[in-house]
């Protein structure tokens, strides 16, 4: 009798065990949610990676935004799962056991190919992780896969869309299909948004984060240039180029964030450089919901912000303008004083010359470290297109940029100068306007913020804000000066709380 009694205990027991994991929703759980569940016993990382690996193969016919999954995925949430029972070190740490989806510019050295979604690179082999990936698995994430991306990070053609990739073929918005998802880290904008994965991490040289984000109603950080490394990413610009997180909410990015910032010996002097910018004790303690009280925040009014003599999209913003005051926050309209579009619209035309020197000796720099790889340098890939112009679909899209970027020659006198006069036409609209009115952080529609933080690395943060009539989400960007994420991680949070507008995309 004692015996069935006892028996009679581990049944009703497992059977209760199974109805909390069943109670857990993991669509839209946030990491603090799912860190909860843990605890609680009521779902394991292999649920997590199961439930991500169906919506996968549900919604990946249709929105095209993750190019591979990772063989191993089930393997690692395995182990989490035992590490966190035995409670292991490092078992409980804010990313251990989560699924985490890369975009495919980020190197893993494990199954996964690392491509830019180009054929060039399929089965290349990559001499070691990323220097995000090691701190993302010391932090204990696991790898879900590679999200698609628009080829090269659309440094192959100036006529191809958003999103699209040899490889995969063009990826789709979820909120509506025939909508631009924007790009390059497309694929990892959608794939948290569509609850295909939980978390994700995208690359930005102008926009790739931000843009991505804007599109598809998620959080996207642009962190400060060197803040995170760049070791093992596909590059375009050194100068520019930067790794963020894509998630949710403002809360789960700035978990990624944490986990990924700092100094990283492979990418030493950016790293290094900015490390003095990282708060004792993390990004975590700034998530405020009162955190845009008494923040200063300038009001764009020029060509590029967007709000300038456009009245429909000041309706759009308007009541969230009217948020930000009601929160303790104060708006200071900045209009053209200082001939701000002017020395943009230069600034821009410096800034595209420049990359395509930068890109050239930025790729041959990665190519030619590769353990192996059917293309060692931009010349090499060049030839391989044409070769494979079917493939490729070199005939509909081309390969101007690559061509462009291969005929430079290095960074002389010329290129010189126009890094020199970028740096100056910085200082002498954005950093000038953020001083003089003594700003905490710029407020603009979209993405129209990036043509003036991409050139000299600063941060930004994309939140949701809102979506049209047909559905297509957009958002509302806040930058600030180096080393602001601090700021921006309280303004964008204490906005978002505010306004709780994501939703997630109906038809998923």
């Amino acid at each position: 009798m004692a015996i069935l009694l006892v028996s009679l205990c581990i049944i009703l027991s497992s059977l209760c065990s199974d109805a909390k994991v069943s109670k857990f929703s993991i669509k839209e759980a946030s990491i603090h949610d799912i860190k909860l569940a843990f605890k609680q016993n009521r779902v394991t990382s292999r649920q997590l990676v199961e439930f991500y690996l169906e919506e996968i193969q549900r919604l990946n016919p249709i929105l095209n935004a993750v190019i591979e999954v990772n063989p191993d995925a089930l393997a690692l949430a395995d182990k989490a799962d035992r590490d966190r029972k035995a409670k292991k070190p490092g078992s409980l740490l804010a990313l251990a056991g989560m699924p985490i989806i890369l975009k495919d510019n980020i190197a893993t050295k494990d199954k996964l190919n690392t491509t830019a979604g180009s054929y060039a690179l399929l089965k290349s082999m990559v001499p070691q992780d990323a220097g995000v990936v090691k701190k993302l698995r010391k932090n204990g994430a696991i790898i879900l896969g590679k999200a698609s991306m628009t080829e090269w990070a659309a440094s192959r053609s100036s006529n191809m869309p958003n999103g699209w990739n040899a490889r995969h073929g063009q990826s789709a918005n979820p909120y509506n299909l025939s909508a631009d998802p924007c790009g390059s880290s497309a694929g990892s904008a959608i794939s948290v948004a569509a609850n295909m994965a939980a978390i994700s991490l995208g690359t930005e040289t102008a926009g790739s984060i931000l843009c991505p984000a804007n599109a598809n109603s998620v959080v996207g950080i642009k962190p400060t240039v060197g803040l995170t490394s760049r070791a093992g990413v596909i590059p375009i610009s050194p100068r520019q180029d930067t790794v963020g997180p894509i998630c949710r909410t403002v809360s789960d990015a700035v978990y990624v964030l944490d986990a990924i910032v700092g100094y990283d010996p492979d990418d030493s002097a950016p790293t290094r450089s900015a490390s003095k910018y990282i708060p004792k004790g993390g990004y975590l303690q700034f998530l405020k919901p009162d955190g845009l009280k008494g923040k200063r925040l300038g009001i764009m009014r020029y060509s590029f912000s967007g709000f300038k003599n456009n009245t429909k999209l000041l309706e759009s913003y308007a009541p969230h303008f009217t948020t930000l005051r009601q929160r303790g926050a104060v708006l200071v309209d900045i209009v053209d004083t200082v001939n701000f579009d002017m020395i943009i619209s230069n600034m821009l035309i410096n800034q595209e010359r420049a990359m395509e020197v930068e890109f050239k000796q930025a790729l041959n720099a990665y190519l030619k470290q590769l353990v192996t790889s059917q293309v060692r340098s931009l010349a090499d890939l060049i030839a391989f297109n044409k070769k494979f112009s079917k493939l490729e679909k070199l005939k509909e899209y081309g390969q101007d940029i690559l061509e462009v970027s291969e005929k430079t020659n290095g960074i002389g006198i010329k290129e010189k100068l126009l890094l020199l006069n970028i740096s100056k036409a910085s200082q002498e609209s954005f950093e000038r306007v953020m001083k003089e009115n003594k700003l905490d952080a710029i407020v603009t529609p979209g993405i129209s913020a990036v043509s003036f933080l991409s050139a000299e690395g600063y941060p930004g943060i994309n939140v949701p804000a809102g979506y049209d009539g047909d559905g297509t989400p957009y958002g509302i960007t806040f930058g600030g000066l180096k080393g602001g994420e601090t700021k921006l991680i309280e303004i964008a949070y204490a906005f978002e709380q505010a306004t709780k507008i994501r939703k997630p995309p109906s038809f998923s």
